[in-house]
């Protein structure tokens, strides 16, 4: 089977399920999206890796990459490899000393650790036939399944007071915060 080559596209709220995140996978060569409903720490995994945030303690993603380049283990890709009842299933496609390994892993930990690795995201055309939608052409309904709710308390806030509450929401491992407060704060020094 021929693999289709996915990028992320945005990180945003589930419309369909409450308290969840959705990661809308896009492929190179087309229109079509592959919505992936997540949990809110493993969104949190993967805007971290994207964010070049460093938290001041490693994640569980990054104790997995340190271990696996501990071993000498290079993340080549990770493969989407099928959808049974709703539920995506992936592999992580390593080498080491010449030799490729599979590695069964949630989709949401597979691409946490292909943000990590800088590594490329494939899928199958069966799953995009059975997942895929094909968004507007209209670029501001992109901006709108992208767009993170953000606190008006914050928008009215300085940016020496952002940047002492992105410290402390680092401190306090709020990663999701820091991202949303992080935005402000280039949104004010871009006026």
């Amino acid at each position: 089977m021929e693999k289709v080559r996915l990028d992320i596209i945005a990180l945003s709220h589930s419309v369909t399920q409450s308290h969840n995140y959705a990661v809308i996978l896009g492929e190179q060569v087309g229109k079509r999206r592959l919505p992936i409903v997540i949990g809110g720490f493993e969104a949190q995994a993967i805007a971290v890796a994207m964010e070049n945030m460093t938290p001041n303690r490693p994640l569980t993603h990054d104790l997995f990459k340190n271990t696996l380049d501990a071993f000498d283990i290079q993340l080549v890709e990770i493969v989407i490899n099928n959808l049974l009842d709703g539920i995506f299933y992936a592999q992580l496609v390593c080498e080491q000393n010449g030799r490729t390994l599979q590695i069964d892993a949630r989709t949401s930990d597979a691409i946490s650790l292909a943000v990590r690795y800088n590594c490329p995201i494939y899928t199958y055309e069966f799953i995009l036939e059975s997942a895929g939608v094909i968004l507007d052409e209209d670029p501001q309904q992109e901006s709108k399944v992208a767009a993170v709710p953000k606190k008006p308390s914050l928008e009215n806030m300085s940016i020496e007071s952002l940047e002492k509450s992105l410290a402390e929401a680092l401190e306090k491992e709020d990663y999701e915060k820091a991202a949303i407060i992080r935005d402000i704060i280039q949104e004010k020094k871009n006026l």
